[in-house]
């Protein structure tokens, strides 16, 4: 049964929902089962090992854990059965004895599994069909819209945490428009996002609408890229496409904040059935789980607001997912900057793309979103593991090759 969308809409802080939100929650929850150990140790397996230090997830835990966080191991080459970012945690006493053991796994999102595969989320909804198929067949009949399948089908708190996550959204935008200077890490990477902005005035009707949204986008991504607090949507390294998206539209047409809420609860439907059916692990199924959604739930997002009917919204996100198919996870220096940030920026642009194109149409096309993301999932896992979020391959090795010459 699929989860709430409250679940798909965390507001954390960068770079990587998967190692940072997802390994400091697995920390807390392991300390507070056992509080009476002295000291910790924390072993990382496959991407969260070889992206780990890139994506910060050792700040991360030494954050949640402090000074009794003594040792943290990094085993990229070894994989732990349910998922490639699999974690061990193991609870010393004050003798160095081991009083516990636990594997975790974070499986995109900043969401968690166990050791069995079981989700550790607590946020239960009572969603009837996990699939797009039914849902269309289900407001065909009822003659209701996808964002009322959200709504009948998750509890009284909705509203309100959609506003939350829509405010949230809205700041993190506001931080990265105002922030200049040089992000973290080796690349020497300048943010771009204000400048963008500015350069948006002097350009036509046209043009202006476009280096918004890549600034919109941008500032999105360059806070995320600087450990900055954002919106999964579904995870931290795609957490800029819906935002720009819905700041665009928003700032273009003046909708109503329950309209841009109802977009809100339409997108998190479609990320929850990519979450449901395929995966939004980069490590798992590469970046066209990560961009590849995003660009699915602000297309979708846009579809509606333009007055689209389910089928045409349905078109949009296929689209979204399948002019992705293939994106491979391959970030330089393990960062969450070459080539992340730009594909948020693009992204964002293919997602009022697809919009656009679905909305000349009747709705009607050959090949369905359940389709679409059952090729996702499969092509994912077809990918090399080089691609999938180990910086071994794609770009990454080429930049090694480039700077070790």
């Amino acid at each position: 049964m699929m989860e709430s969308i409250r679940a798909l809409y965390r507001i954390g802080f960068g770079p990587s929902s998967s190692h940072t939100m997802g390994p400091s929650r697995a920390a807390r929850l392991f300390r507070e089962k056992f509080p009476q150990a002295a000291t910790y140790r924390v072993t990382l397996y496959g991407s969260l090992a070889a992206t780990g230090k890139g994506h910060l997830a050792d700040k991360a835990l030494r954050q949640a854990l402090g000074e009794t966080l003594t040792e943290i191991r990094w085993k990229p080459q070894q994989l732990l059965p349910v998922h490639p970012n699999g974690m061990e945690f193991v609870a010393l006493d004050n003798r160095g004895q081991e009083l516990a053991r636990w594997q975790a796994y974070s499986v995109g999102g900043g969401a968690l599994k166990d050791g069995l595969g079981r989700s550790l989320d607590d946020l239960p909804a009572h969603y009837a069909f996990a699939k797009m198929e039914q849902i269309l067949s289900w407001s065909e009949k009822s003659g209701k819209s996808l964002w009322e399948y959200v709504q009948e089908s998750e509890d009284d708190a909705l509203w309100g945490s959609l506003a939350n996550v829509w405010e949230e959204m809205q700041k993190t935008i506001g931080r990265g428009l105002e922030a200049e200077g040089v992000l973290p890490g080796p690349l020497g990477l300048a943010r771009k996002a204000a400048a963008y902005h500015v350069k948006s005035s002097n350009a036509s009707d046209f043009l202006e609408r476009l280096d918004l949204l890549f600034a919109y986008a941008l500032a999105v991504s360059e806070e995320n890229a600087a450990g900055g607090q954002v919106v999964t949507a579904p995870t931290c390294g795609s957490a800029g496409i819906l935002p720009a998206v819905l700041r665009l539209l928003d700032r273009s047409y003046h909708f109503s904040e329950i309209k841009v809420l109802r977009a809100l609860a339409t997108a998190g439907l479609i990320g929850n059935l990519v979450k449901e059916n395929a995966s939004i692990s980069g490590a798992q199924v590469g970046c066209q789980g990560e961009v590849g959604t995003a660009c699915s739930m602000a297309a979708a997002a846009a579809a509606q607001l333009w007055g689209g009917t389910p089928t045409q919204i349905e078109y949009a996100a296929e689209m979204g997912m399948e002019h992705h198919l293939g994106l491979t996870c391959d970030p330089v220096e393990g960062l969450v900057q070459i080539p992340c940030i730009e594909r948020n920026a693009l992204g964002a642009g293919q997602a009022i793309q697809c919009a656009a194109y679905a909305l000349l149409s009747d709705g009607h096309h050959r090949i369905s979103f359940d389709q679409v993301v059952d090729t996702m999932r499969e092509t994912g896992l077809d990918l090399a593991c080089g691609y999938r979020e180990t910086a071994q391959a794609g770009l990454a090795k080429e930049w090694d090759q480039h700077e070790g010459e």
